[in-house]
């Protein structure tokens, strides 16, 4: 296949535990915390941001037993304030993520903090880190509305005293995939930090910018289950990790056949349904109704599939759907997977049922095909056998 660019590795952040969290209305409990992340560390994932210690007690305890019960690197989110940094050290995480608003926006109207002071707290928020002997991630809050001096004045400043990661957030979702690389690179020619990206989907183009941060040579993305996340949400893991793997032959060392698993878990755990045609994991993802397209899929998956993308590598299932656009090569394969042998005029009678059922917007179900076949008299296999 071709490509418009090359990849050359994949790391995955994965923050459906902190900014995940964040999605209105949505909170997960300890033990829920504890089950995603136990899945996310079975699966390969890089780095894990168990949440935000010093938000309270139980968000501290959660992010201390998690990074206690994982293998993977475990993350610590952290303002740039002493309070902030000092729990999330106390909490025995392996990386600390400090963050300060950079746009003039922010600055002026939520930090409330000039240039100059902003730059002096996150120095000061990265020296405390690195003198506590733990690795350092900096985030430069608002990097795509954030003039480009400024930006790179910050970026030098923290890197001289030893940021290990910059990580660049488009934290109102603002940037398209040029501009988002434009900026990577730049980034990338003033530090010799590794370069991180955080995006988010207010457009629909936060797994685009994902991955034109790695094509501009960005070494990880961070991204959550699903996409959930503050607004419109993030990067979504499955979808960073897929376009990844299949698009551009890049082994991100994550166990993609527990993908759906995860994402079903995140769906119940944060009460946030996925529309069904959620990219990779929506109930729609491989489900065909109609007919020319079923029939395609039922010779060769490759004619209306990705074929680069399966549903067994993601741990999920193709599923023909009866309904008003259903053609007979469906109604056979459904037919013979229930214990029909039916005739070729079976087939066409049962298929009009199915078609008129559909076209009244009923949802066709197998106790319906099943009512349809017996309607039909329908051949079964062990009276072609007998």
């Amino acid at each position: 296949m071709a490509r418009t660019g090359e990849i050359d590795g994949v790391r995955i952040f994965d923050t459906t535990l902190r900014d995940g969290e964040q999605s209105p209305r949505t909170s997960f409990s300890y033990d829920e915390k504890r089950d995603i992340a136990a899945v996310l560390d079975e699966m390969g994932t890089h780095v894990i941001e168990a949440g935000f210690p010093v938000n309270s007690d139980a968000e501290f305890e959660a992010v201390r037993d998690i990074s206690n019960a994982t293998n993977t690197t475990v993350c610590g989110l952290a303002r740039v304030v002493d309070k902030d940094v000092e729990a999330a050290l106390d909490s025995g995480v392996e990386l600390v993520h400090v963050f300060v608003s950079t746009s003039d926006v922010q600055l002026q109207d939520s930090m409330h903090a000039s240039r100059e002071e902003a730059v002096n707290r996150a120095v000061q928020a990265v020296e405390r880190v690195k003198e506590a002997g733990v690795e350092c991630m900096f985030s430069p809050m608002d990097a795509t509305r954030t003039d480009d001096d400024f930006l790179v004045e910050v970026v030098e400043a923290v890197s001289e005293v030893g940021a290990d990661w910059i990580n660049i957030p488009d934290t109102c979702g603002v940037a398209t995939p040029t501009r988002f690389m434009d900026l990577v690179q730049m980034v990338r020619e003033n530090t010799d930090a590794r370069v991180d990206v955080h995006a988010h989907d207010d457009f629909g183009l936060a797994t685009a910018n994902a991955i034109a941060g790695f094509e501009a040579g960005a070494a990880q993305a961070q991204v959550s289950v699903n996409g959930i996340g503050e607004r419109a949400g993030n990067a979504a893991f499955e979808e960073v990790v897929m376009a990844s793997e299949a698009l551009y032959d890049v082994d991100t060392g994550i166990d993609t056949t527990r993908i759906t698993e995860l994402s079903r878990m995140v769906e119940d755990y944060s009460d946030i349904p996925n529309p069904p045609n959620k990219p990779v994991v929506g109930r729609n993802a491989f489900s065909h109704e109609s007919g020319i397209h079923a029939a395609g899929v039922i010779e060769n998956s490759s004619t209306f599939e990705p074929g680069v993308m399966t549903p067994e590598m993601v741990g999920a299932t193709r599923e023909f759907v009866l309904g008003k656009h259903t053609g007979t090569h469906s109604v056979r394969k459904r037919l013979e997977e229930i214990g029909y042998e039916p005739t070729d005029s079976e087939v066409r009678a049962v298929t009009r049922l199915v078609k008129d059922y559909g076209a009244d917007k009923q949802r066709v179900t197998m106790a319906d095909l099943r009512r349809f076949a017996r309607e039909e008299n329908v051949t079964r296999e062990e009276e072609v056998r007998a």
